[in-house]
């Protein structure tokens, strides 16, 4: 398995695996119609294409022999920056595997990715929110240092999720 940048001709591919993932994860959670629109904004293959395309976001995917089976996205600047004291936050938008690829350290290699490029852009922050009741995904970021910092909620299509906001700083003031 490999890590690698997004292209344009992966927003396809990208695109379902964020849906697949999402789906199998949380679709349970949700009635049909919101799940469709969420599914619609956020992992239509047109958007996709136009984050990969656009400057905000940063994607690494893993490529297991051509097929994409994980993937983990940057956001900058942060939707969440108004929450922290943090001069220049970055956001992790999303880690996320397909469901027989999760316990297999992907997560790990992609947080060490994340983490990487936010201390190459010299970023003093990492924000990411998180389900409040996805107790595995907590204890995975908090085993990096993140911490709560906020109570906030998720849109999925008219449903609001009650959902954490984590930070890790990085630098000399963490």
């Amino acid at each position: 398995m490999i890590l690698r940048p997004a292209t344009i001709e992966d927003a396809p591919a990208l695109a379902r695996l964020g849906a697949e993932s999402f789906v199998a994860a949380f679709g349970h959670l949700y009635r049909e119609e919101d799940l469709a629109a969420f599914l619609v904004q956020v992992h239509d293959p047109a958007a996709v294409a136009e984050e990969i395309a656009g400057d905000e976001c940063t994607h690494c995917l893993v490529d297991d022999g051509g097929e994409l089976v994980a993937f983990c996205k940057l956001r900058y600047p942060s939707h969440y920056a108004h929450h922290t004291a943090a001069r220049d936050p970055i956001e992790l938008g999303q880690l996320y595997a397909l469901p027989g690829y999760t316990g297999a350290g992907l997560g790990a290699r992609l947080m060490d990715w994340a983490l990487g490029v936010a201390r190459e852009r010299a970023h003093d922050s990492v924000l990411l929110s998180v389900y409040s009741e996805n107790f595995g995904a907590q204890r995975f970021y908090q085993r990096y240092g993140f911490g709560k910092i906020a109570d906030i909620t998720f849109p999925v299509g008219e449903q609001l999720d009650p959902e954490f906001l984590y930070e890790l700083r990085l630098g000399e003031n963490a």
